[in-house]
This record gives C-alpha cells, sequence and structure tokens, in this order.
C-alpha cells in the first residue's frame, strides 16, 4: 500500500496534482465509468484513519466523512432498487435483503473484485481485520460519486457497476436463513465447542424485551447479534458468525 507521506500534498493550495490524483485520473474510470472530477474529493475517500492528515488548523482529514455520507446513500440506492424491482414483497424481505447486499464482508469482497484496495492510502497492518477497510473506502467512494457527480450518476455507479456486476441477487435470496443450524452443523463436522448464549435485557423506558445473543467458539467470540425474540437474536449472531468466521476458514 502506498505511504501516508504520498497524499501529504493533498490540500495543498497549489493546483498541481499530487502523485495519487494523478493515479486516480488513470484508474478510476474503469472501476467508476467516468472520468473524475473533483480529484481531492476520490483523493480522500481513499485515506484511511491509520494515514489521516492533520492540517495546520488541528483538522483530521481522512476518509471516514466520505464513508458516513457514502453508506446513507448507498442504502438509499439499494433501497429504492429492491423497492422498484420486489413490489409485491414486504419490508421484512426488502429489509433482510439489503442487509446482504451491503453487508461488511461482501462489500470487502466486492471492492477487492474491484481494485480499490490497491489505491487505498493505509498505515493498518496486515491482519484478520485489514480486508474490512476496503469495504469502507467503497463506501466513501459512494460519497465521493454522491458529491462530485450527483445523485444519479451515484445510482448509475453502484447499480451498473457494484450491483449488476457483483452481486447475485437470486443467491441472497434463495439464500437459507437457519443460520443457527448452519453454525451447529459447521460445529459438530469440525468437532468444534461452539456454544450460542443468549440473554433477556429489559428496557425500563419502553418496557419491551430485548435478546442479546453471542456466539462462542472457545473464548473467541464469532458474532454477536439482537433481537426481540431470542430466536431472531440467536439468528441474527449466527448470520455474523458465518460470514464473518466461518465462511473464510
Amino acid at each position: 500500500m502506498l505511504n501516508s507521506r504520498v497524499i501529504k500534498p493533498i490540500f495543498s493550495r497549489f493546483r498541481r496534482k499530487t502523485d495519487l490524483q494523478r493515479r486516480l485520473f488513470y484508474q478510476l474510470p474503469p472501476i467508476t465509468g467516468f472520468r473524475p472530477g473533483n480529484l481531492s474529493l476520490y483523493e480522500l475517500a481513499f485515506i484511511h484513519r491509520s494515514a489521516s492528515i492533520r492540517m495546520p488548523d488541528g483538522e483530521v482529514m481522512n476518509n471516514e466523512r466520505l464513508e458516513y455520507l457514502g453508506d446513507a446513500v448507498l442504502d438509499a440506492i439499494i433501497s429504492d432498487f429492491l423497492f422498484s424491482s420486489f413490489p409485491d414483497k414486504d419490508e421484512g424481505f426488502l429489509s433482510k435483503l439489503r442487509s446482504r447486499i451491503v453487508k461488511r464482508t461482501q462489500l470487502n469482497q466486492i471492492a477487492e473484485k474491484m481494485g480499490i484496495h490497491k489505491l487505498l492510502v493505509s498505515n493498518t497492518e496486515h491482519g484478520n481485520g485489514v480486508k474490512n477497510v476496503y469495504g469502507d473506502a467503497l463506501e466513501a467512494l459512494v460519497g465521493a460519486v454522491y458529491l462530485d457527480r450527483g445523485f444519479q450518476r451515484a445510482r448509475k455507479f453502484v447499480l451498473e457497476r457494484v450491483l449488476y456486476k457483483y452481486v447475485d441477487l437470486e443467491a441472497l435470496i434463495s439464500q437459507e436463513a437457519d443460520f443457527k443450524s448452519r453454525v451447529i452443523e459447521w460445529a459438530q463436522k469440525e468437532k468444534k465447542d461452539v456454544c450460542i448464549e443468549t440473554q433477556e435485557i429489559y428496557q425500563e423506558e419502553t418496557r419491551v424485551p430485548t435478546f442479546f445473543s453471542r456466539v462462542r467458539l472457545g473464548d473467541q467470540i464469532l458474532g454477536e447479534g439482537t433481537g426481540s425474540s431470542k430466536k431472531e437474536a440467536e439468528q441474527n449472531a449466527a448470520e455474523i458468525a458465518y460470514y464473518q468466521y466461518l465462511v473464510f476458514h
């Protein structure tokens, strides 16, 4: 990965392009489908917080604000697409399908396939959690496209360059929802001691019980989830464990 020193001139008053901006000018079009306008926006989208730049006034610059914006824009685009594509499905179906599309592990894989990781500026050490920054950068890129070109261009980018190319909707729709059984079957097959712990948390202000579940493998926590019922909480925790641990091990 590029060292953060490469992009220190990013917010210079001079108009000369930085090394990263020159790379983005040529390498972004195959990813986004168009030439970037405001290169500084896209440059910022690829600066992970581990390579943050502190400005003379003390302001810290990285891609977290763009990630926040991109996350909201991505949700809006996917929600609109699913609402139009499945007119006969209820809110529960649409919400679950959207959550599977924008799941962190899914976005990490998509970002890597798109080549986003090659443009990322980060000082993060290689490890189990390093790929999470890929999905973060993809969301930040969506935010940059939105600010640079507007919602319609961002929608075109998300649908044509992300969803249609890398998401198998049919597979996600037909995906079996019983993740608790999947985790238990995996544990039995691999002779692993996996347990699912669930507790009820009573909310005094709402007077509505909430359930919290945790999937454990010894001292390691594989997934956590909440729900309005014990079953829902266990399924949510098991789904996270399945995608974040079992699928990749």
